[in-house]
């Protein structure tokens, strides 16, 4: 895979340790990110808010988290949610497929990874948005979710997971329903938050009600439509 220009720009500065050089391949890379901003917040606004859905890119499509994945999406389309994914293979794409089953918005903010990570093919054609910086598009998650439904997944769906809950936490974004489905496979991270993390004082007794832990697609969606009920709110308001 070739690189192009910058990225080999890059690599002769830090392997020369060109201190200079370094200083203005940052001063020129903040033009990028900015780039990166202005066409997700375009791009997102227009499509309004949605639900995210998180989960592993390596659960395949045999999986029974897959499928509850895809019944989830599916019945959030149903009721009037749209539905963003990470725009990649396993638990992401299950969520679009579900979503356009459902006949909703299939959104994907896709990243650019070493692995060439490719789009899922249930995206909707004007929803794809691509991302070289993981920053920028987790900020695209948290601005426009109504919801975070985090499926079973690795180091990127905690990251996201717990980025929205620091957020919360901190009072920095208003606070939304955080669902965590699969009960079984998130026993260990709980029982560690709540007799380490909660018990040494790092977290706060309240701080276990920022988010619920489920099993079913109904419960999903009754969390979150009843979240919004209070509120007197409708779906992609």
């Amino acid at each position: 895979m070739e690189e192009n220009n910058d990225e080999a720009r890059i690599r002769k500065a830090l392997a020369t340790k060109d201190w200079n050089d370094i200083k203005a391949t940052d001063s020129w890379q903040i033009f990028k990110i900015m780039s990166e901003f202005v066409e997700g917040f375009e791009k997102m606004a227009q499509i309004g808010p949605c639900v995210s859905v998180f989960g592993s890119a390596r659960t395949k499509p045999t999986n029974k988290y897959y499928k509850l994945a895809e019944e989830i999406s599916f019945k959030l389309t149903r009721s009037g949610y749209g539905v963003i994914s990470g725009g990649g293979p396993g638990i992401m794409e299950a969520a679009n497929k579900g979503a356009k089953a459902g006949g909703g918005k299939s959104v994907g903010l896709n990243i650019e990874l070493p692995f060439e990570q490719h789009p899922n093919a249930f995206i909707d054609n004007d929803k794809l948005i691509s991302f070289k910086y993981f920053f920028v598009r987790k900020v695209m998650f948290l601005k426009y979710s109504q919801g975070f439904v985090a499926m079973p997944g690795g180091f990127g769906t905690i990251d996201e997971l717990a980025e929205a809950l620091t957020l919360i936490q901190t009072n920095k974004i208003a606070k939304f329903p955080i669902i965590l489905v699969g009960s079984e496979y998130w026993t260990g991270l709980i029982g560690w938050i709540k007799n380490t993390m909660l018990k040494e004082g790092n977290i706060s007794p309240e701080d276990m009600e920022l988010f619920k832990v489920v099993d079913t697609s109904d419960e999903v969606i009754k969390i979150i439509n009843e979240f919004y009920s209070k509120y007197n709110l409708k779906p992609n308001f």
